[in-house]
């Protein structure tokens, strides 16, 4: 059985006192609470602060990004040894906005990943189509290409210490959501691509999770899914009140 888990990606949002306000009043609100694993991504410049305000209490702390790098002349970018010592202990990559945004492509994404293993780190690593893709029926080779690119060299073992998260680029900050039956689908299809690549044994234990506009009126619903684990949350995850109606879905 694999515990929900329920992540907040802050993206570019909150100051260093405004991030730890919130992980304060988190940490407040969620007490000893266990059955759901809870993780928060802040940006950079609050990881540090924020990782000494969540010290001793169950909820983990997530980069929202990394440099494939150990080190080197990468102005602007951190490397996965500096987000652990920053007291990290996941990292999101291969985010729509990564891909889109900034144009990281499958390689560069299996870089990053294989970076965030070797220093210890879970990464989230995010798949998922664009609307154009969906429509003209290339979802299932587009997620699949992502997961074999960007999965390269990965190990079993590497497996087991990979959360994936399932972002439709269509439903990212649109106020779109995949319905339970479409995300589903494409949930069912990662899990059998895992289990036809590392066994099903593997791909039965991995947590697959829904990103998409995920809001307390959508979770339940989602959760309900046979092969959806919990939830990559964007704008819901940046009010406290709001974010725990999401973990304490029931």
């Amino acid at each position: 059985m694999i515990r929900p888990v329920i992540a907040g990606n802050w993206k570019m949002n909150k100051t260093i006192a405004e991030a730890v306000d919130f992980a304060t009043r988190l940490r407040e609100a969620l007490g000893s609470r266990d059955d759901r694993e809870v993780i928060i991504a802040p940006p950079f410049t609050a990881l540090q602060a924020v990782a000494e305000a969540l010290r001793g209490s169950p909820i983990r702390l997530a980069a929202q990004n990394l440099h494939e790098a150990e080190k080197g002349a990468y102005t602007g970018e951190v490397s996965a040894a500096m987000l652990s010592e920053a007291g990290c202990a996941c990292v999101i990559v291969g985010h729509s906005e990564r891909r889109t945004l900034f144009g990281e492509g499958n390689e560069r994404i299996n870089r990053k990943l294989q970076a965030t293993l070797t220093e210890g780190l879970q990464p989230i690593f995010c798949v998922g189509e664009t609307l154009a893709e969906r429509e003209a029926g290339r979802m299932p080779a587009v997620i699949e290409g992502q997961l074999k690119e960007g999965l390269n060299h990965l190990t079993a073992d590497d497996i087991g210490e990979t959360v994936i998260a399932y972002e439709p680029v269509w439903a990212i900050g649109t106020g779109r959501t995949a319905s339970p039956g479409q995300a589903q689908e494409v949930h069912r299809l990662i899990r059998d691509w895992l289990g036809q690549q590392y066994g099903a044994g593997r791909a039965a234990e991995t947590a697959i999770l829904y990103g998409g506009s995920v809001t307390p009126k959508n979770i339940s619903e989602l959760m309900t899914q046979p092969d959806i684990n919990g939830a990559l949350v964007g704008g819901a995850s940046l009010d406290v009140a709001t974010f725990m109606e999401i973990i304490q879905y029931q």
